[in-house]
């Protein structure tokens, strides 16, 4: 697959188009409105196509920004809308051209210690964390450090308000979106994996579109064998289809405000 990161400025109306259809073919509850409104507060678009049809096979929605918690700026990645075509669950193209767009937008962009912001539905979106990163919460085999909490909570309820659960650490959306049959669930023989039937006591109700809020330090100490291996083999045709709309210096982030970037 070829992998291309755009500004959402220089989105076309037919990659919208084309990226509505994908959600939608694959998930029930896709409202256009919606899903409309939340593309337009993401600043970074990442496509995946076919090499030869150059038929879209899979996306994901990046906001990025810097915040500042307890005195500190930081920057955070949240990730929106991600899907991949079932035929292509079997590439590794999503991770490579993920981790390398968060690198050349780090790059770019980030002021402080970035942080990925992720919300989970299922199971292999969550298992992407133990794969490539050493670090991240919530996981099975200990409890989260009082400090990760604290700016878990922070993000999770400025970003999600209202329908962020603190206690149970899920967001519950008005239009949550589920994968239609045949895609949603977790087979009973992947549940022998720690991280997949932690995820599942967790966010038991996954299936309906409740979504488990996580959070891992992006950096190249935190990254997994194979994580570093990903970073160290990353693509060098990304950084040729790279479409930025604001030109010149990086944005600051002031006080309390987020910068979106």
């Amino acid at each position: 697959m070829k992998s291309q990161l755009i500004n959402n400025k220089e989105l076309s109306s037919q990659q919208k188009n084309e990226m509505y259809l994908l959600l939608s073919t694959h998930f029930v509850g896709v409202k256009r409105d919606v899903f409309d409104e939340d593309l337009a507060e993401k600043n970074w678009i990442l496509l995946l196509k076919d090499k030869n049809s150059h038929q879209l096979q899979g996306f994901s929605t990046l906001l990025i920004y810097n915040t500042e918690f307890k005195g500190e700026t930081i920057s955070v990645v949240y990730s929106g809308d991600t899907i991949v075509d079932p035929s292509a669950w079997s590439s590794s193209a999503l991770s490579k051209a993920w981790i390398e767009a968060i690198d050349l937008l780090s790059q770019e962009f980030a002021l402080g210690k970035l942080y990925w912001l992720l919300i989970c539905s299922g199971y292999r979106t969550y298992r992407f964390l133990p794969v490539f990163w050493q670090e991240f919460y919530p996981r099975f085999e200990r409890e989260t450090p009082k400090e990760i909490q604290d700016l878990i909570d922070f993000l999770a309820a400025k970003k999600f308000g209202k329908n962020y659960d603190r206690e149970t650490g899920i967001v519950r959306f008005l239009h949550p979106h589920q994968l239609k049959e045949g895609l949603k669930g977790i087979p009973p023989e992947r549940l022998n994996d720690p991280h997949i039937s932690f995820f599942n006591n967790k966010n038991p109700c996954h299936i309906n579109g409740d979504e488990l809020v996580c959070l891992t330090e992006i950096s190249l100490e935190n990254l997994t064998k194979a994580g570093k291996r990903m970073w160290k083999n990353k693509k060098t045709s990304l950084k040729k289809n790279r479409f930025f709309a604001v030109a010149g210096s990086r944005q600051q982030a002031t006080g309390n405000k987020e910068e979106n970037l």
